[in-house]
């Protein structure tokens, strides 16, 4: 009598006809679609997860660097009036003085912080005398007569201005000149609705 080995025994109950082949295959490849599927799903969380995250780590960043960028621009105004002092300072030293150590230390230190502040992209803004008033820029307290400049020219520098890099921090404060050139908006549709007034009231006498 032939004993069989368990091996022998195990291969013989496998079935090996084509019909359970092919369903095997078919199962296969089932399972390896649905495996996929399920890959690609774990790759797409995974790279929603990074991209979120990466935005996250931006948004932070952004935030971060603009909460240290309002605070040296708040750091840089209280520089300004420090400067605008020396500024009154220089400007209000007698001439029988200006050879004098104390007010050439005056100007010395006026010169340093105009310096610093140039270090840290800081620029005058031009309010020069017959420039034209722009509004981007300028600040005007008074509106005077001025023979000889045009309407809308600056006269008078009250106070300067300043730009950080390419924005404005503080507009120069000025005097602009009126009614000596070409009238302005305001002043020509006031001088149109009085002249269309006019003839009404003498009809009306």
């Amino acid at each position: 009598m032939t004993h069989r080995t368990r091996a022998q025994e195990r291969a013989d109950a496998v079935d090996v006809s084509p019909t359970k082949l092919l369903a095997d295959i078919e199962q296969l490849k089932t399972d390896g679609e649905a495996a996929k599927g399920q890959a690609d799903e774990y790759l797409g969380l995974l790279q929603r997860e990074r991209a979120e995250f990466a935005n996250y780590r931006r948004r932070t960043a952004d935030e971060r660097e603009r909460e240290l960028g309002l605070a040296g621009e708040d750091l840089i105004r209280k520089v300004l009036a420090i400067a605008d002092d020396f500024d009154l300072a220089s400007d209000a030293v007698p001439p029988e003085i200006a050879s004098n150590p104390w007010a050439a230390g005056v100007v010395a230190i006026d010169r340093k912080l105009r310096s610093l502040l140039e270090s840290e992209g800081v620029t005058l803004i031009d309010a020069s005398l017959g420039r034209p008033f722009d509004p981007r820029e300028h600040e005007a307290i008074a509106h005077v007569p001025a023979a000889g400049r045009r309407d809308g020219e600056i006269v008078e520098e009250v106070r300067r201005g300043y730009r950080l890099r390419d924005r404005v921090i503080r507009p120069a404060l000025v005097v602009v000149a009126q009614g000596s050139g070409p009238a302005s908006g305001a002043d020509a549709t006031a001088t149109s609705s009085e002249s269309t007034t006019q003839p009404s009231d003498k009809h009306n006498d």
